[in-house]
């Protein structure tokens, strides 16, 4: 019988295989890693977005409006210099149908996100002293 874990790489096609017996796998995914870890009869979906822990205000000014777009969620981790990442979750017996769905919800997420801290480290556009006169 499949682990949670093979069934969900199974169900959206990625091409490698999971060790056998693993509880986590880290698939490599638009030239980034999505964690995959199965705990407490739920799939756990993770991506890092920025280990620049500066970003993570900017970030957390999003999050209202996306909250109603999507089910991923912002976090960061423990500490000061603690990453900023999105993570969601999928019922590990879900259909392979919802199993492929939330994932490609989940990437179109990853996606958005990643496209903000992009647009960080972009310098901002310099407005020209001006002077208004009567």
């Amino acid at each position: 019988m499949p682990t949670p874990i093979e069934r969900f790489l199974s169900a959206v096609g990625y091409p490698e295989k999971a060790p056998d017996g693993a509880s986590s796998f880290a698939m490599l995914v638009d030239d980034g890693e999505v964690l995959v870890r199965a705990e407490g009869g739920r799939l756990l979906l993770s991506r890092v977005l920025s280990r620049d822990a500066a970003y993570l205000p900017r970030l957390a000014a999003f999050v209202p409006g996306r909250m109603l777009r999507e089910e991923a969620a912002l976090a960061a981790e423990p500490g000061p210099d603690g990453a900023a990442f999105l993570w969601r979750d999928v019922p590990e017996d879900a259909s392979p149908a919802a199993m492929q769905r939330a994932f490609e919800a989940f990437c179109d997420s990853c996606d958005w996100w990643l496209d903000r801290v992009a647009g960080f480290s972009e310098p901002e556009p310099e407005i020209p002293p001006m002077t208004i006169r009567p």
